[in-house]
């Protein structure tokens, strides 16, 4: 059974999984009814940070463009353009141990691909939600909806994976930025 967190929550993932090695991290969202005239387009990213918080290099920020992490432990599903149906709408699978010991965390976010041309925001987004999967089993372990009204953000920080004393812990984040992947890009220590 899902272990469901709240905003602010931190939960161990590999201590309480014994033997846990691959997990998919599932990202959804639906967007409102909207009749700016624009689709919406919502992206997943990770980037992996290091103890100052930032990537180290380019490759660590993984996104439509960029879908594996330097050595391929972190894999991004591809680019879900319409965020149509049931389920996870993008997702990431992560080899815990061959994450690369200089990342010590790996935020999870959903961004508003060209939102501010579209004049589009999380104010228009409903349902949004991530969730920890065993790869293996496909069993749901953890799950956080992140159930908050953001009105201005086009960029959410949803989640983090983190390492404390050799085990993978996993944090409910939700936190919202107003200016987008670029925000999150300067704020991790990609130039743009």
């Amino acid at each position: 059974m899902a272990v469901n967190l709240s905003k602010g929550q931190k939960v161990d993932l590999t201590k309480s999984n014994p033997g846990l090695t691959k997990v998919k991290v599932g990202l959804g969202w639906d967007t409102n009814k909207y009749d700016g005239g624009s689709s919406f387009d919502l992206d997943a990213s990770a980037f992996c940070l290091n103890a100052s918080g930032k990537t180290s290099s380019e490759r660590d920020f993984i996104f439509y463009n960029n879908r594996l992490n330097a050595n391929g432990s972190i894999c991004l599903s591809g680019d879900n353009q319409t965020g149509e149906g049931e389920g996870d709408d993008e997702f990431l699978t992560i080899e815990l141990g061959q994450v690369p010991s200089e990342v010590e965390k790996i935020a999870f976010c959903i961004t508003i691909h060209d939102a501010a041309a579209r004049n589009q925001n999380f104010g228009q987004v409903a349902n949004s939600f991530v969730r920890v999967v065993n790869d293996v089993t496909n069993e749901e372990l953890i799950r956080y909806d992140l159930g908050e009204d953001f009105s201005i953000e086009t960029a959410v920080v949803v989640a983090e994976l983190y390492r404390h004393n050799g085990e993978w812990k996993f944090s409910a984040v939700g936190s919202g930025y107003r200016d987008g992947l670029a925000g999150l890009c300067r704020d991790f220590g990609i130039q743009v």
